[in-house]
């Protein structure tokens, strides 16, 4: 429900502050003072496009912020978006003199599409000129399958139909490109046969490489191992002899002089790691070996390795993960060419479309039924005796992502009159009779907290306006409803009036928009039936017609009790 409205600097108003409750507002004032102003602008703070014409002259920006209640449902999409958010939601909308437009949830920046989404969660605004919408299908659809509640139902449908599509053309192209794709995979086949018997592995060339080196240089490996075992370990000349000689030395010299002996115990630790060097050296002397055989097929696998990644034109270290890629797009051309299988996957997923598009039709069939008694009944309580309405449902050739039928709003405005689609009809006023009774009949079965009418009573008068004030009230019994109306009638049937008027200062118009009490609203009656508003009479007929009007919402409030 929207809580309150601060307007500042738009079109005719410098400042304003409104406070909103439940039940059923009209909004009235004279032709030319700005009735629609409040919704104009609350259409701006739910993402509704606008640019600097909206902004009084000589303002630097305009802004509207509008405070509402947050619905549980909206919750879950606030917390995807990152926004904040508790018991209240804040939209705010500032557009400045260059036409730049800043929107903000709860503080935070948001784009014109976050406040738009948020805006369908929380407000159905209805036009005088609703209907022209209604008349196309696309439109007429999308009312029906809100009326039915088949959000989820078209959702599936959808995706069934996205799925089915990609099927459909990966089909198509296989067919289309059958004899490109088999030349692709012979040649691929062909160049994959050498890497197949190669069968190069991830993390196979730097071992491979450290052992060809070692092959190839394990003569000079072995004469060099030679060398540093007889260094070590000669009889006469090695270090090992040189270093027991040394250590002798030394322990005779510690037994002169004891301050030697930390000197003595490193010599003998040196004495241990040389024989445990010249033990690991003579081990690594047996196990090396000239191994021809070996060589050679080291060298052929490198001499391969090398040509494989010459021909592929890749390094040699990112030929395993090349072989893999190849082997990947060789399984999919054949997944490709399977002709078949993805005739059969085609096949499947349009009866997967017809299964959830026949579930969708089920529930507009019904609701279609429901829509059309709801708004012909209306349509008789509002001047239209005799009138007739139905929701057609034509089936399409195949079906689509939103069903697979189209929607048409046919309408017969008297008895004996033939049905005839909603843009035919050539009466203003059948046609604002009938938004008006579509809005009621939707309104009902609709979440949403608040509704709002801009002069959807436009064209009609008389008793037909009464039922049009008895229609709103209805709808404020349990929403919140904001009108803005010509016809006294209409009017009449609120629990609370706000009144706009234009004044004059310092050569500007400004309009203002107050509540009135109640003897201000008998006057604003009585101005509104066309009387002159100060006369007795016309007081008097304005009292009458706001208590018959209060008496109904009274028996609705005891029989909500």
């Amino acid at each position: 429900m929207l809580r309150r409205l601060h307007i500042r600097d738009f079109v005719l108003v410098d400042e304003l502050e409104l406070e909103f409750g439940a039940g059923f507002t009209a909004l009235t004032g004279e032709t030319g003072a700005g009735k629609s102003i409040l919704i104009d602008a609350l259409k701006l703070a739910l993402g509704e496009r606008g640019d600097a014409s909206v902004l009084q002259p000589g303002a630097a920006r305009a802004e509207i912020s509008a405070e509402f209640d947050t619905p549980p449902e909206l919750a879950p999409w606030l917390d995807e978006q990152g926004f904040e958010h508790d018991a209240t939601l804040l939209l705010r909308r500032v557009i400045d003199a260059q036409g730049r437009s800043r929107g903000f949830l709860n503080g935070s920046p948001a784009t014109l599409a976050q406040l738009r989404r948020a805006g369908e969660a929380l407000v159905d605004i209805h036009g005088q000129h609703a209907w022209q919408s209604l008349a196309r299908s696309d439109c007429a659809r999308d009312l029906l399958d809100a009326y039915a509640g088949a959000g989820a139902e078209r959702q599936a449908c959808a995706q069934a139909w996205r799925d089915w599509r990609d099927a459909d053309e990966r089909l198509r192209a296989a067919r289309d490109d059958a004899g490109q794709l088999q030349r692709e995979r012979e040649a691929l086949q062909l160049e994959l046969a050498e890497l197949e018997r190669l069968a190069p592995q991830e993390g196979e060339w730097e071992p491979l490489n450290a052992e060809h080196r070692r092959l190839a240089h394990a003569a000079e490996l072995i004469e060099q191992l030679q060398a540093a075992s007889a260094w070590l370990d000669d009889d006469e000349t090695g270090a090992l002899r040189m270093l027991a000689r040394a250590q002798q030395a030394l322990q005779s010299a510690a037994g002169i002089d004891a301050g030697l002996q930390p000197l003595l115990e490193q010599m003998e630790q040196m004495g241990t790691l040389g024989a445990e060097l010249g033990h690991e050296v003579a081990a690594r002397l047996r196990q090396a070996d000239v191994d021809p055989q070996r060589l050679a097929e080291v060298d052929a696998r490198i001499s391969a390795w090398l040509a494989q990644a010459r021909r592929q034109r890749v390094g040699a270290d990112e030929l395993p993960a090349h072989w893999q890629r190849l082997r990947a797009r060789r399984e999919q051309l054949e997944q490709g060419a399977d002709l078949d299988a993805l005739a059969a996957r085609e096949r499947a997923a349009q009866a997967a479309l017809r299964e959830v598009a026949a579930r969708l039709s089920e529930r507009r069939a019904g609701a279609a039924t429901r829509l059309a008694a709801g708004v012909r009944q209306l349509m008789q309580e509002l001047g239209m005796k005799g009138g007739d309405f139905e929701v057609a449902l034509r089936e399409l050739p195949q079906p689509q992502a939103a069903g697979a039928e189209s929607v048409e709003l046919l309408v017969a405005g008297h008895a004996g009159a033939e049905l005839r689609p909603l843009a035919r009809v050539a009466s203003g006023g059948e046609l604002s009779r009938i938004a008006l009774a579509l809005a009621a009949t939707t309104a009902a079965q609709q979440p949403l907290g608040t509704l709002m009418f801009d002069e959807v009573d436009a064209g009609i008068g008389g008793a037909v306006a009464h039922t049009v004030g008895r229609l709103l009230a209805g709808l404020g019994a349990d929403r919140q409803v904001l009108a803005v109306t010509h016809l006294a009638q209409v009017a009449a049937g609120a629990s609370r009036h706000l009144q706009v008027d234009k004044r004059s200062r310092d050569g500007r118009s400004f309009s203002r928009v107050g509540e009135l009490d109640e003897p201000a609203r008998v006057r604003e009656i009585a101005r509104m039936l066309g009387g002159d508003a100060s006369s007795e009479v016309a007081l008097a007929h304005a009292r009458e017609m706001l208590q018959a009007a209060a008496a109904p919402r009274g028996r609705r409030r005891r029989g909500a009790a």
